[in-house]
């Protein structure tokens, strides 16, 4: 690949953006179309009940036994177990069989794989710029899942049968896994600059918002994670919807309210369908102060046990 900065002016700008992401967007197009993007490295545990969870004849025991290979996994379960947003019946539990068995096997896998991939983005060593991304794509996750949860709860406490099948729980762990094809895409870019290769880093993310859904999506799907995963990465409709407000509808509103929240200059650009109640959600929830919204936010966090 030629060296590009002398692309880099204002009236090339555009086609800058188009010609020259081509190679590595490409790269990671093809990746992703032929499923052979990178897999985040994550402990083999959490592969091993990502395994068991694709089995019918998979046991709460199967899963206990498999947590006890990673003590320091296995603590994290059990307090999540005992967290607020968790632990419903506020009953407190001490082993991994009833944690287990209280959060379910494929929520307990949902929560360490949440665990691993936000453990990762803080911990991996790539360059200093692949590095910030990710950090900041964690703390952006966070902030998502815990805003989703509020937009949940909103629903749940209108008191409608209609949002009868919203989990807090959930709203939590798909926030936290949406963007989690980032660390595939930025690991692709690292081996792309070791080898040799050149490519202005606003542009690589560029290519990294523009590739991260269908990567995430890809991993997801990958991993055996169900449809409400799948659309909030993806951000669009993959399934006919069964209820009036799905989860991939919580997470564009608390995505816009982040977005009013910032200031940020796309946000008119930002449709987001919602109801009644939708609309009074994102009333009250824009209109808290910055104090009081992101006290609720690190409360939230705190309260999962993640």
């Amino acid at each position: 690949m030629n060296h590009l900065s002398f692309y880099w002016l204002p009236e090339n700008k555009e086609l800058l953006l188009k010609g020259i992401e081509s190679e590595f967007s490409q790269l990671i197009e093809h990746a992703i179309s032929s499923k052979k993007i990178t897999l985040p490295p994550i402990p083999e545990v959490v592969l091993k009940i990502q395994r068991l969870c694709t089995q019918d004849t998979t046991t709460v025991a199967d899963v206990a036994d498999s947590l006890l290979e990673d003590p320091g996994l296995a603590a994290i379960v059990i307090r999540v177990a005992n967290s607020v947003i968790f632990n419903r019946r506020n009953i407190t539990c001490t082993d991994l069989v009833t944690a287990v068995s209280r959060l379910g096997i494929l929520r307990v896998r949902d929560i360490v794989t949440a665990q691993a991939i936000e453990q990762l983005k803080h911990s991996v060593d790539l360059s200093t710029s692949c590095n910030k991304i990710l950090v900041q794509s964690a703390a952006n996750s966070r902030e998502l899942a815990a805003t989703m949860v509020l937009v949940a709860r909103g629903f749940k406490e209108s008191g409608s049968s209609l949002y009868a099948h919203l989990e807090s729980d959930k709203a939590l762990l798909t926030g936290l896994l949406a963007d989690i094809g980032l660390f595939c895409i930025v690991n692709e870019y690292h081996y792309y600059i070791e080898d040799g290769n050149y490519l202005d880093e606003a542009i690589a993310f560029q290519v990294f918002d523009n590739q991260c859904s269908n990567a995430s999506k890809l991993v997801l799907e990958s991993w055996g994670f169900d449809a409400d995963f799948l659309e909030v990465a993806a951000n669009k409709r993959l399934v006919k919807a069964e209820h009036a407000v799905s989860y991939l509808e919580i997470a564009r509103i608390a995505n816009h309210i982040l977005m009013f929240r910032r200031q940020d200059e796309d946000l008119d650009e930002h449709l987001v369908e919602f109801d009644v109640t939708g609309a009074d959600i994102l009333y009250k929830l824009s209109n808290l102060s910055d104090i009081e919204f992101n006290t609720q936010i690190d409360e939230l966090i705190s309260a999962s046990g993640l």
